[in-house]
């Protein structure tokens, strides 16, 4: 069930994606650029390690972090100590492993439709369109937020844990007002196929016109890879996925850690998580990003870009 809503995520915000990307396609003159964005910062000590690892080390160019998890303080101090790294809020509205759980950063008196029996943030994206109040999503995330803030993180973009932000219409536009009201961007591709997506894709359009208009950045593409285990073929997947990047601004998400005894306690994509750190820290793999002339960004850049074409359109 996590594993159908983790893609789900892929569907829901992205265009569809091919890791095949035909030539004649792309143009020469377009300049492709690629935010190499580590999810789920804050969610342990390992993920920490490995997601600092990646920024410090090799080109992960962005992060975003989990602020109801317990390893949220040691990121954040990361964070505020390293003001020139590029750091988002992964607003969580779901708690999805099944011995490590969080709740919300909000009292739980204020945010009852958040929680499910055991007083825990609910486990997958599905409950949370059943059973969330958009009122209660708003409290809660505007909480992670100012907490985050508080602890003096510089924040650059808001995105969205497993999907569940964008998971309804009504969730979808509290998401964009939040990025425009803190003047912030969010992870955020439109083009939904309106036959397969109904009301969000709809909703997706109205919204990208919201976004342009308030200088706040629109990706191009979304892509991210769950399933492999076996490091030489991520690693390969990956590159194929560099090889044939689209002109404009493509996201890979990816999940930074060791595999170590912590994470495995956590989770079964601790193996997968130590390949995505030591994919996006190989020095061939870094050469090979220079070499197809692919330049790194960050959110940070992002939004520049995008304010650049606001002004001069006025």
């Amino acid at each position: 069930m996590k594993r159908q809503w983790y893609l789900y995520l892929s569907f829901l915000i992205c265009l569809t994606y091919s890791t095949s990307v035909q030539a004649e396609n792309k143009k020469p003159d377009e300049k492709r650029y690629v935010i190499i964005h580590a999810d789920d910062a804050g969610m342990s000590h390992s993920v920490n390690r490995g997601t600092i690892e990646g920024m410090e080390k090799g080109i992960v160019s962005s992060a975003s972090i989990m602020v109801p998890c317990p390893w949220f303080k040691e990121f954040a101090q990361y964070a505020k100590s390293h003001p020139d790294l590029d750091y988002g809020i992964h607003l969580t509205l779901n708690s999805e492993w099944k011995n490590y759980r969080w709740g919300p950063v909000a009292s739980r008196d204020q945010v009852p439709s958040l929680l499910d029996k055991e007083n825990y943030l609910w486990d997958n994206v599905g409950q949370v369109m059943a059973h969330v109040n958009v009122k209660d999503a708003e409290k809660e995330l505007r909480a992670q937020i100012e907490r985050a803030k508080k602890f003096g993180v510089p924040l650059t973009h808001l995105d969205t844990h497993m999907g569940a932000v964008v998971s309804r219409p009504d969730l979808l536009e509290m998401y964009v007002n939040l990025g425009i009201e803190y003047d912030l961007p969010v992870l955020f591709v439109a083009n939904l196929d309106p036959k397969k997506y109904g009301l969000i894709a709809k909703k997706g359009l109205e919204l990208k016109a919201v976004l342009e208009k308030n200088g706040l950045p629109v990706l191009d593409e979304l892509v991210q890879f769950y399933g492999e285990r076996d490091y030489e073929k991520r690693k390969n997947a990956y590159l194929e996925t560099l090889r044939n990047l689209k002109p404009g601004v493509t996201q890979i998400i990816i999940h930074c850690g060791f595999d170590n005894q912590e994470l495995q306690n956590i989770t079964s994509s601790s193996s997968r998580r130590d390949g995505d750190r030591r994919v996006f820290t190989d020095p061939n793999v870094m050469n090979e990003v220079k070499e197809l002339g692919i330049e790194v960004i960050t959110w940070k850049q992002f939004h520049e870009m995008a304010r650049k074409q606001v002004t001069s359109a006025q």
